[in-house]
């Protein structure tokens, strides 16, 4: 064999019934997807590239090169054009052998930022998404995906080209439609390992994921229609919602919405809306409220009878619909309810689970209604009644979920910074959860999460630089000797690993339980007035004028009726806001400010920080 070998005549056109996959064919097993995926691209564009065979002593050709289009051209029998087919013949067995081999090994997939390019080039041109992915036998979600990628500056482009970014990091970029903000964040991200997640993050801090439980309850449309722009993670299968404030107002006025309709319907006496996910009972006690319980309800014996033969043939999935409707409907009967009574002298709570549902805590009698709830028999008198002449606190006003959330952030940021001074303890704390004693609870991000600490607002926030700034990576993550870079690694000495660990481990401290959170702030002396200052722009221009006015007057020690508070309340909520932060930046250079109250300016923080 010699190279004029290898130039085969002109294809032959060869009647298909005369076409088998030779054994030299490497490819044996090929997905039907593809199969049927090329067999429309045949039928839509032709027979592009020819088969190659070689003719056996029955007259017959074997398919050596062409395998996955010759099991297309079978499911095109129907169309006449594909009854014959041209086929390359090899002049001998070991030939045709080579021809196998070379095709097979040769094949080779383009570049993933070719082909994204490729695909725009296609779509500029007018070339529909379902044209295309027939031309190169994909789906029409790939195509689509790719054509998202199409989008993105070039520079992005071309870093995937490069391989500075992996195509899921390079994915992540289309999320932003700002590119002044992807060409800044391209230039932060450049030969460092971010996860796609975090480049996320940068691209859109404030954006809230359609997943949120805020989101869901809203929906998609309402949120639209009250003036929210949604902006798309394709790649995610996940809208996002980039106006965190419209998101928040819909969700508080469609929450009070639903609150009333519940209380009307039902006959409460009055109903309130908690922002939280759960009702704890630190929010009870801020209402100051007690508790009714439902009444329980009563069977008769047939009734009760009844109720266990339907639960018997419900337990062996034999019950039908009217059966069920029965047994829910006895079980109610059963559990009893609340009796027009207790609703008259009660009310209900509503808020939004973390999957987006609305629950209700009903039941609940205000302080104002006490007397009236024990006085028609519905609720037991209170072992802790206060004292003659004494007035029940006025309810707070409530925050924001995003300053609520933002506030969560600052003191799990406070905890962090000061952990990273104790090594052991994080150890320790790293041991207590991995060896399995703390159930489903957790106090370390340990599933390599990003641990939130940053607010939206980072004005008056400043975290210890080694929260802040990511370590440093390797200049290509996709190709490093690893087992190189760890001895070099360990050669630093325990002391480095040690401060990696601390470092690492301390960005992760996402602690549930709130008595074990005490715990470590104790031990690590946590303060988040090291951390955090409050500021017009981080907290008291997101708070009400009244909240404001008691502020001030609890921080200088004034009535009321003072001429220094009343002044202050007369204020326009933004020179309340300026004033404060003029306070706080320095109290003792405000004249008349105590030393007291300067101590007092130090440590204050708002109620859920505290």
């Amino acid at each position: 064999m010699n190279a004029q070998t290898f130039i085969a005549e002109a294809p032959e056109l060869v009647a298909f019934a005369d076409l088998y996959l030779s054994p030299l064919n490497p490819r044996r097993l090929v997905p039907e997807a593809s199969v049927t995926a090329l067999a429309q691209n045949i039928r839509d564009l032709g027979l592009i590239q020819n088969l190659a065979g070689l003719r056996d002593g029955t007259g017959r050709v074997g398919i050596v090169a062409g395998g996955r289009r010759l099991r297309a051209l079978a499911l095109l029998q129907d169309d006449p054009r594909f009854q014959a087919i041209p086929v390359r013949l090899a002049p001998d067995e070991a030939t045709a052998a080579v021809w196998a081999s070379s095709e097979n090994h040769q094949r080779e997939q383009p570049h993933p930022a070719d082909e994204v390019r490729e695909y725009g080039a296609l779509a500029a041109r007018g070339v529909d998404l379902p044209a295309i992915a027939i031309a190169f036998g994909v789906t029409e979600r790939h195509v689509q995906r790719r054509l998202a990628l199409a989008g993105l500056p070039e520079p992005v482009l071309q870093a995937l080209r490069e391989d500075v970014l992996s195509l899921g990091q390079a994915a992540a970029f289309t999320i932003s439609d700002d590119e002044a903000v992807t060409l800044d964040v391209l230039a932060r991200v450049r030969g460092h390992a971010y996860s796609e997640a975090h480049i996320k993050r940068m691209l859109k801090p404030d954006s809230i994921r359609g997943s949120d439980r805020r989101a869901v309850f809203v929906g998609r449309d309402a949120y639209l229609a009250a003036g929210g722009r949604i902006g798309g993670d394709l790649f995610a299968d996940e809208d996002l919602f980039d106006s965190p404030d419209v998101l928040d107002r819909a969700f508080e006025a469609k929450l009070r919405a639903e609150a009333e309709v519940l209380r009307q319907a039902e006959g409460w006496r009055w109903a309130a809306i908690s922002l939280e996910d759960y009702v704890s009972y630190a929010e009870i006690e801020r209402l100051a409220a007690g508790r009714l319980y439902p009444v329980p309800g009563e069977l008769t014996e047939e009734e009760q009878e009844r109720h266990d033969e339907l639960a018997e043939l419900a337990n062996a999935d034999v019950l039908d619909e009217a059966g069920l409707a029965l047994l829910d409907a006895l079980s109610a009967l059963a559990e009893g309810g609340y009796t027009p009574e207790q609703k008259a002298h009660a009310g209900v709570l509503v808020h939004v689970d973390r999957t987006g549902e609305r629950r209700a805590t009903p039941g609940l009698v205000r302080s104002e209604d006490r007397a009236g709830a024990e006085e028609a028999g519905v609720l037991a008198p209170s072992s802790h009644r206060p004292s003659p002449g004494a007035t029940a606190p006025a309810a707070k006003p409530s925050l924001s979920a995003t300053l609520r959330e933002d506030l969560r952030r600052i003191a799990r940021g406070a905890r962090q910074n000061a952990l990273l001074e104790t090594p052991d303890l994080l150890l320790d704390l790293l041991a207590f959860q991995i060896g399995g004693r703390m159930g489903f609870l957790r106090a370390l991000g340990v599933k390599a999460d990003t641990v939130e600490t940053q607010p939206s607002t980072g004005t008056g926030y400043v975290l210890d630089a080694r929260l802040t700034t990511p370590p440093d990576g390797p200049k290509d993550p996709f190709r490093l000797d690893l087992a190189k870079a760890f001895r070099a690694y360990r050669k630093q000495g325990p002391e480095a690993v040690r401060a990696d660990l601390a470092r690492a481990l301390a960005s992760l401290v996402d602690v549930e339980d709130e008595a074990l959170g005490h715990l470590l702030d104790k031990e690590a002396k946590t303060t988040i007035r090291a951390v955090w200052t409050p500021t017009a722009e981080n907290f008291f221009g997101r708070v009400s004028g009244a909240i404001l006015d008691d502020l001030w007057r609890h921080l200088l020690d004034l009535a009321p009726e003072h001429p220094t508070a009343t002044t202050f309340a007369r204020l326009k909520k933004r020179e309340k806001a300026e004033r404060l932060e003029h306070l706080f930046a320095d109290p003792r250079a405000v004249r008349g400010v105590t030393e007291a109250q300067a101590t007092r300016i130090a440590k204050w923080l708002p109620e859920e920080l505290a």
